[in-house]
């Protein structure tokens, strides 16, 4: 229930991600402007290599995040917090950008890179229920919920049970399945060097959705 409730709560910023995403896969196919400006970033992903997927992670998850809480929750107020959490999300996205971009290169080795829709599937399901429930939903969660504990060492305890994993992983991965299964759908489709710049794009809202979700979820009691 806690599940569905959070990927209720995300239905609407889900579906505006999606909706994007839909539009930028139908304009790289049928509207040359678009395809050009795709084709420019595609350069600079070949180019830039894993550099890219580290700058472009850390924009998308780190910076624009903290910049809108500024501007919009606190009303153009800078708190000492801010700097602590952009520190904190330059680190981990930094990371996280070039493990997915390994990721994302890996399942083009194993699957290969075309666009069609049994390669597509295969990347899906790898992805969503694989990679996310076994590595990326746990790693997040732990440590987002480590930095807004404090960084305190007493938290780890806590993580590593089926109880933390039951309580606050399965309902962040009913919202991440809501909106993630059918934008990586979308970057699957499209051609290898575009998956990080637009898996960025789509990155910026999930990022700010998460860090609200945790941090609500830190501030009601324990039980």
């Amino acid at each position: 229930m806690a599940g569905l409730r959070s990927a209720r709560a995300n239905v609407v910023p889900g579906l505006l991600v999606q909706l994007t995403m839909v539009s930028i896969l139908i304009g790289y196919h049928y509207y040359p402007p678009t395809r050009d400006a795709l084709d420019h970033l595609a350069a600079w992903k070949a180019r830039w290599g894993f550099g890219y997927s580290a700058v472009a992670a850390i924009v998308a998850g780190a910076f624009i995040p903290e910049i809108l809480r500024v501007a919009v929750f606190q009303k153009g107020r800078v708190r000492r917090a801010n700097f602590g959490n952009l520190a904190f999300a330059i680190v981990f996205w930094g990371i996280m950008g070039m493990v997915v971009d390994a990721f994302y290169r890996g399942q083009a080795m194993w699957f290969g890179a075309d666009a069609n829709v049994s390669t597509v599937l295969k990347k899906v399901l790898v992805d969503q229920f694989l990679y996310n429930p076994l590595f990326a939903a746990p790693v997040t969660a732990w440590l987002y919920d480590w930095k807004n504990s404090g960084y305190s060492g007493r938290a780890f305890a806590r993580f590593l049970t089926w109880e933390y994993y039951r309580d606050v992983v399965v309902p962040a991965l009913f919202a991440t399945w809501g909106v993630w299964i059918p934008v990586v759908t979308v970057l699957y489709s499209l051609p290898s060097l575009l998956q990080i710049p637009l898996f960025a794009l789509a990155l910026s809202l999930w990022v700010i959705l998460y860090t609200w979700i945790s941090e609500q979820r830190m501030r009601r009691p324990v039980c």
